[in-house]
Formats: structure tokens, sequence, C-alpha cells
């Protein structure tokens, strides 16, 4: 799916991203709910291009990430942000901060929730830091695709009482991309007239070693046993563009403790090499361009809890 996919650019003639019209509407949209919910897919899904990662793994968003969808009649700023939940570390209370600092920033507050799911306690704590702020709020309930219709429609009832002041309320599914049109065009209802903030073609701001230790971190969340996915932190030790051609990249990639090193590495450093070719190719694609990655796995035991090691890895 792409901008144009939604919104069917091609009707607009050859230079559908020119100069905006009266009915031209932007602002920032804060992307929140409780881990796990789709936040990050959704996002990907809207702007046509991976720039948050994703897994089956709740917490996986752990900065606020800036994603833009420009299309002839609006500019969204979305802020993807971390689950909000109850923190029990120092990173913990990073992304929940991270979480909530994006609100103030917003035009619009995007409540995303699992609609397979009735609400959870995090849920109901979403609702009662929404209910505090004087922004407009548009319930988006994803995975339809997965949920039955007897619970879609007794979830999404509960939902809506959470939070009866939406000022509207969608069911999508961002795997699947039904109602995701529906949903772009409730953004550019919600969102007040006004011009671009950023180029038509630019879809993020992040920075290309944030994104590579994103994409490392990715394949060990897919491919690592319950207990170590959350222990893991990426740190870009070298990112280097070569005269060939080839971006040369050092990536660190931190444990808290030995045996969760051992299962990092795997046998024969089997599973290290697993992560390091998925992510590479990963990469490549990202940057369009070949790389070398060489992959350390490092104990820093309690680093979750380290605000030296919070700060040098971005979490502070």
């Amino acid at each position: 799916m792409t901008p144009g996919d939604l919104l069917n650019l091609e009707d607009f003639g050859p230079d559908p991203l020119g100069e905006v019209g009266p009915d031209h509407h932007s602002g920032f949209v804060a992307v929140v709910g409780r881990p796990n919910v789709g936040k990050s897919t959704l996002m990907n899904a809207l702007l046509g291009q991976k720039i948050a990662i994703v897994s089956p793994r709740p917490q996986t968003t752990r900065n606020r990430i800036t994603g833009i969808l420009t299309t002839p009649q609006m500019q969204a700023v979305f802020l993807d942000t971390p689950g909000i939940h109850e923190p029990r570390h120092r990173l913990g209370e990073f992304m929940l901060g991270e979480a909530l600092a994006a609100l103030p920033d917003a035009d619009l507050i995007l409540w995303v929730v699992d609609v397979s799911k009735p609400p959870q306690p995090d849920d109901q704590r979403v609702a009662a830091i929404l209910a505090g702020l004087p922004l407009p709020t548009l319930l988006a309930m994803n995975k339809i695709d997965i949920t039955p219709a007897a619970d879609l429609l007794a979830h999404s009832a509960a939902y809506r009482g959470l939070v009866p002041n939406a000022v509207a309320d969608i069911a999508f599914s961002a795997l699947t991309g039904q109602g995701m049109a529906a949903l772009a065009d409730l953004l550019h209802a919600h969102l007040p007239p006004g011009p671009r903030f950023f180029p038509p073609d630019q879809v993020s701001d992040i920075q290309e070693r944030f994104l590579v230790a994103e994409l490392v971190r990715e394949r060990a969340l897919l491919y690592l046993r319950q207990e170590v996915p959350h222990a893991v932190a990426v740190d870009i030790q070298e990112f280097t563009r070569r005269e060939n051609g080839v971006i040369y990249i050092v990536a660190h990639i931190y444990v808290e403790r030995d045996s969760q090193k051992g299962i990092l590495l795997g046998a024969q450093g089997g599973m290290l090499k697993r992560i390091g070719a998925a992510a590479r190719q990963e990469i490549e694609a990202n940057l369009d361009s070949p790389v070398y990655l060489q992959l350390w796995v490092k104990v820093k035991p309690g680093w979750r809890r380290d605000p030296a090691v919070l700060r040098r890895l971005g979490y502070a």
C-alpha cells in the first residue's frame, strides 16, 4: 500500500503534489496506544514505506519516530510513540516519557487499539491520560481481520465507552489495508487547514544510523526467545561509506546477562549469523546500497537501569 493507493493520486493529473489547494489540511498526529496494538504497522502502511520496526513483541518501539504522509489534500506528520504502559525500569520510564511528550505537539490524537480483544488495563490507562487533554481524539480500532463479527460489535462499543468525546472512530486492518482509505479521509477531515511542513518527497526525519540499529534490533526481536528481546539494545560503532560504494557497519548488540549472550550467539554463532544476514538484507533495501555488517555481542549488566548507558543509546 502507498499514499497513491489511499487517495488515487493518478486522478490529480501529472503533478498531483504541486502547490497546495484551498482544501489542504496539515498537522501533527500523535499515534498512541498500549503496547503491541499495531501502531508502527499502521504508520508504515499509511506511508507505503517501512520507517518503524515491527515485531510480535510488546514494547518494540522505544523512541518517538516521525513519519510524513503527503497527498494532494493533506500532509499528516505522524509521531509514532512507544506503547503506554506501567514502567518497570529507567528504559520503561524513558519510553513512557517519549509517548507523553508527543501529546502537546499534536493537532490530533490517533488512539490505536486492538479491537480483537476487549479493553485491557493499559487501554484504560491511555483513556485516562487522553481524558485530561484538550485535543481531538480519533479512535482507530485495528485488527478487524482477526476479529469475529460478534466480538467486533462488543469490543468496539467498549472502546467507544472509554473515549465518549472522540471526534470519530473507525475499524480497520493495518495488515490487510481494509478501511485504510477511510482512515485517511478521517485524518484529512480532522486536521486543521494549513500548508506543508516538509517537502512532499520526505517520509521521515530519522537518521540512517538510527534506522540501521533499529533494523538489527528488529531481527533480534523476531528470532530470539521470550526472555531475551527486551534486554537487547544495538549501538552503531562505525558507519562508513567507502569508495567502492559499500557501507561498512560495525554494531554492538548489548544484553544484560551471559546466558542471554549465549542465546543470542547460538550454536557456533549460528543465531548471530542469522540475525546479521537478515538485518543486512533489510538495511540494503532501505539504504539502496551494498552493506558489510559486522555484529558483536556485549554484556552490560542492568543496562536498562543505567543512566549513562541509556544516554549513550539515545534512551535518555
